[in-house]
């Protein structure tokens, strides 16, 4: 297999580029009919193989598991990008990670313990969850392919969910936190991952490491730098800041003509 390693902000034109399976989205791209940032979600929660899971889009050849930062599904922010997924013409599947108990909005908020949260919803709590949503599109609902697109805390799922057996076909991974060499060595399908240029959890430093683990694997792969973004803008940019705006939006359509690429 190929190797593909990108390191750059990505613009309008690079979006161009990638046509293997690319869908024709005509000026979707900057008109907003694709990509939201406001108004009410569209989707239904629904429960499947016991676990409660955000659905929206209309049934597809790929699917898209959406997998979120720690603030969950109810976080308007990641249903309303869950959507866009869905109006780009993925059927969207959102597991609630945490039970209807993310973490608060403000991480700092003195009742909340962070290391206690992460300690609670570790890998061995949160795989089953993911495991159920890719079950529910493959088996109950038929799809061909499965993309993962995950988002920080959701990041480090889609380079586990490409391991052998695990049932993700392509992954897509904006500023992933806890992500580990191993999870990324294992992979046996592309991924893509955005990074924000200021971001703690994500240093430049890592991204190097991250990047070096991505080439040995010899799969597609890439890692896209947003210059003006900070740590959460895949999710939760200022929109009125259009450096922030930018990244967000770019990010999004990253994983929407990655997964139409590779999927």
């Amino acid at each position: 297999m190929k190797s593909i390693s990108l390191l750059a902000l990505w613009g309008v034109a690079s979006m161009g580029t990638a046509t293997a399976h690319c869908r024709s989205y005509g000026n979707s791209f900057t008109n907003g009919s694709i990509i939201r940032h406001d108004g009410p979600p569209v989707g239904k929660d629904e429960v499947h193989n016991g676990f409660s899971m955000y659905i929206t889009g209309d049934k597809s050849d790929i699917a898209v598991v959406y997998l979120t930062d720690v603030f969950g599904i109810q976080l308007v922010q990641n249903k309303l990008l869950a959507d866009s997924f869905g109006r780009a013409g993925f059927l969207t599947v959102a597991p609630d990670l945490f039970g209807g108990e993310p973490a608060p909005v403000d991480l700092n908020d003195p009742n909340f313990d962070l290391t206690e949260f992460l300690e609670l919803h570790n890998a061995e709590a949160t795989d089953p969850i993911i495991a159920a949503a890719i079950d529910y599109v493959r088996n109950e609902v038929g799809v061909s392919k499965v993309a993962v697109a995950g988002y920080c805390f959701g990041g480090r799922y889609s380079a586990r969910f490409l391991a052998e057996g695990k049932g993700a076909d392509v992954g897509f991974a904006a500023h992933p936190s806890l992500l580990q060499d191993s999870e990324i060595a294992a992979i046996t399908g592309p991924l893509s991952i955005a990074a924000a240029d200021s971001d703690d959890l994500l240093p430049p430093a890592r991204r190097s490491e991250m990047e070096a683990v991505l080439f040995t694997t010899g799969l597609e792969y890439s890692v896209t730098l947003y210059g003006g973004t900070e740590h959460g803008f895949g999710v939760r940019a200022n929109v009125s800041d259009p450096k922030q705006r930018f990244g967000k939006e770019q990010a999004f359509f990253q994983a929407v003509t990655w997964f139409d690429t590779w999927a």
